[in-house]
């Protein structure tokens, strides 16, 4: 190198220097940032409002990328704003939500992706407790695998709005991908692989193609097989590759996946309908009366107004022997006065109609 060019570049302390500057800065505008937040905490007290805003939390996350120059990358950016927001949640009041556990669960990833490290998370048993814990014993939001890209509906959660009144808060896709950790140090010095069984499943080509003489031992849950496999040297879990962090386990294999476009839908429930101004996307669980064409009458309403139906799936009415229910989302928002004739018009069409909510819906870029 050139000695004019060695001398076009800045002393290291000179650099270091102009760090802890911005540093300082930064920390000033953050606590700046955090009393606002609490002001506006004051307020959502005063007026009953609830803490989770997310088309707000949405505008925020937009309007930050659109108006970031560079060079940090929009994905870190979104990653350092949302630490933020949950930070500002808690200040302005902790919330309990509650998720499929124990720790380190997709349920448990997919909330801490989406509500960030600052909120209170608590692990349930099963989908019942989260559904109970948010409808009668005070928790403020729930986080359930609606459905998956691949493995289709859970249809228990289905059954679960039936049962329980929460509403819809928010959807979070959380694309699912698989790694093979382990205390071992190579492929080669595994001996046995635990998972739960759908993971397993859905990297089946992948264990036959390189794990094929090593035995696979079903589990409750990739967490419960992380915990195992932390204490045995020559075992291994598929899972979410975080689980390696939480343990201290070394990634042997990534994206072992034999389908790469896996994707999980999530709900945020809470126990009453969003506030929000706006909102994109709306939930309904009907049933109908046994009459011929109830469904077609249904779906010609929303045809003549526009309104784009994205899923509508049938699960058995419990109680009731050839009977069903259809779970209906809607790009549309019912909870908007511009709607309310025609959310009148199906009710007269349905047996039984409950709006589960409307929210708005994820965007692909986040």
């Amino acid at each position: 190198m050139a000695d004019n060019e060695q001398n076009d570049i800045p002393d290291l302390g000179e650099l270091r220097g102009q760090i802890d500057n911005l540093d300082q800065q930064i920390v000033n505008l953050l606590n700046k940032r955090a009393q606002v937040s609490l002001s506006v905490g004051r307020y959502k007290a005063a007026k009953g409002e609830s803490i989770y805003k997310p088309f707000r939390e949405q505008e925020v996350m937009n309007m930050i990328a659109d108006s970031s120059p560079g060079p940090l990358p929009d994905r870190h950016l979104r990653t350092i704003y949302r630490e933020i927001m949950s930070s500002s949640r808690h200040l302005q009041r902790p919330e309990n939500v509650v998720y499929l556990g124990p720790e380190g669960t997709f349920s448990y990833f997919a909330a801490i992706e989406h509500m960030g490290s600052s909120a209170a998370l608590t692990p349930k048993n099963n989908f019942e407790e989260i559904f109970r814990a948010v409808a009668e014993e005070g928790a403020e939001l729930g986080v359930i695998p609606l459905e998956n890209s691949i493995e289709g509906t859970v249809g228990q959660v289905v059954d679960l709005f039936m049962k329980y009144k929460v509403y819809i808060q928010a959807e979070v896709f959380s694309r699912i991908s698989h790694c093979l950790m382990s205390h071992a140090d190579s492929l080669d010095d595994v001996e046995v692989i635990y998972s739960h069984p759908q993971p397993l499943g859905q990297c089946r080509e992948w264990l036959r193609a390189n794990m094929r003489d090593v035995p696979t031992i079903p589990m409750e849950s990739t967490a419960e097989a992380a915990k195992l496999v932390a204490s045995k040297k020559a075992a291994a879990v598929v899972g979410h590759r975080k689980l390696a962090d939480l343990h201290g386990m070394r990634i042997l294999a990534d994206s072992i996946e034999d389908l790469p476009d896996n994707w999980t839908r999530f709900l945020i429930i809470g126990s009453a309908p969003s506030q929000e101004d706006r909102r994109d996307k709306t939930s309904l669980l009907i049933t109908l009366p046994d009459k011929p064409g109830a469904l077609a009458r249904v779906l010609t309403t929303l045809a003549h107004q526009s309104i784009n139906m994205t899923k509508l799936e049938s699960r058995p009415f419990k109680g009731e022997k050839w009977k069903y229910v259809f779970f209906m989302d809607l790009e549309c928002d019912f909870g908007g006065d511009r709607y309310e004739d025609v959310l009148e018009d199906i009710r007269h069409q349905c047996h039984t109609l409950r709006v589960l909510g409307s929210y708005p819906t994820q965007e692909e870029r986040q």
